[in-house]
């Protein structure tokens, strides 16, 4: 089975579906609209959607026609949140919303897994298993994933298929290498203390501030001597508040940031460097700090063989060789890797980079928009990868 030719058909279809939810984004735990929208949909294609009446977004189950009790059931998987941005593309379809923005792709996502889900319904009786689908909202906070996954939707789920458009990546390529391909997401909160005083008579008091400009300063030694440099790992201080008066010395400093890294094992290890270097730098200033340390994400690591090559082979089948490209693996993270955290998984790329047409802007601009002609592709990728994985679960009687 090839799902080329019918993606083909379908590009107006994905296309419109993409340009009506850029025109109307809504921000996380927010999409109310958005749902009802995508349930619209499903719904006149003939599946049971269901909804939660406390949380946005929706799934739905395809039962294919050859599926057996002993069949797998594979789960797509698109995120629906747009992010808190004021467009400025100049765009027909802009944004209605002021101030928000699909300035992340997300409103490709959806278009391409409807795409996808015309597809394999028009299949259907040639399914070897089940396909569950997702619209999961708030990935941008880099944990919308979490209540799905709380609420059964992974319990009877054999393996995850994501992507995301990516406007780093030239169109029309698509990248499911192997290994790490975003980082690990772990937020923090440093709350130094110290002493007040007049300004003019610092040895009065204990100053935060310039306890905290140490600590900040030497935060990074972490990165440069703590670390193994084959890991990549970034620790970011992107938020500090302190101060009373410009003329007292201040007694309390707060600051936030975020760790990135590829590696499970640099991720376990990188809360207790913070600890020790902060509490240690404190006490040599005779003041006191307190790590507030939040866990979120792990990596999302393509790791399971299996799926990575049913991926590759699946866009081969599509487009050919070339239609795989290159693509770094980058720093930043992806609330998908919760679900890869409780069942196999694999996460991809789609190019949306086309600098002949002036497509250049980069996601979270406030100018980002894609190269269109690749959401057919995004589209028919969704539905081969379900289509070929349970074909192989099946041959493999895995």
């Amino acid at each position: 089975m090839n799902f080329k030719d019918l993606s083909e058909q379908l590009e107006q279809y994905i296309i419109e579906r993409r340009r009506y939810f850029h025109a109307h984004p809504e921000l996380s735990f927010e999409e109310v609209n958005t749902t009802k929208e995508i349930a619209k949909e499903l719904t006149a294609m003939g599946l049971d959607v269901h909804v939660y009446p406390d949380y946005p977004g929706c799934w739905a189950l395809i039962k294919g026609g050859k599926a057996t009790p002993k069949s797998k059931t594979v789960a797509l998987r698109a995120d629906i949140d747009a992010l808190p941005v004021e467009e400025h593309t100049g765009l027909p379809f802009a944004s209605e919303n002021k101030g928000v923005m699909h300035a992340c792709g997300h409103d490709c996502h959806i278009a391409m897994l409807l795409g996808g889900v015309k597809m394999l319904l028009s299949h259907k009786a040639e399914l070897a298993g089940n396909v569950k689908i997702i619209f999961q909202a708030a990935e941008e906070s880099c944990y919308g994933a979490r209540y799905y996954i709380e609420n059964g939707f992974l319990d009877d789920v054999d393996a995850i298929y994501g992507t995301h458009i990516w406007g780093d990546f030239d169109s029309p390529y698509m990248n499911f290498d192997n290994g790490p391909r975003m980082a690990s997401c772990d937020n923090f909160q440093i709350i130094v203390e110290g002493k007040s005083a007049h300004g003019s008579a610092p040895h009065q008091g204990t100053d935060a501030i310039v306890t905290a400009a140490d600590i900040i300063s030497q935060i990074q030694t972490l990165v440069a001597r703590k670390n193994n440099p084959i890991n990549p790992l970034v620790i970011t201080i992107g938020e500090i508040t302190g101060g009373q008066r410009f003329n007292i010395i201040a007694n309390k400093v707060t600051m936030k940031g975020t760790i990135r890294t590829h590696s499970k094992e640099v991720r376990e290890s990188v809360e207790g460097w913070i600890r020790n270097l902060i509490e240690n730098i404190a006490k040599a200033h005779e003041a006191k700090a307190t790590l507030l340390y939040e866990p979120y994400l792990i990596p999302v690591i393509n790791e399971h063989e299996t799926l990575n090559s049913i991926a590759e082979k699946a866009a081969i089948k599509l487009f050919g060789k070339e239609a795989l490209g290159p693509l770094a693996k980058m720093m930043g993270s992806e609330d998908f890797a919760l679900y890869m955290e409780k069942v196999p998984g694999i996460f991809g790329f789609v190019g949306a980079r086309n600098a002949a047409l002036g497509i250049v802007e980069k996601n979270h601009n406030d100018r980002f928009t894609v190269d269109e002609s690749v959401l057919k592709r995004g589209a028919a990728m969704y539905a081969q990868f379900a289509y070929d994985y349970l074909e192989a679960m099946t041959s493999s009687n895995l």
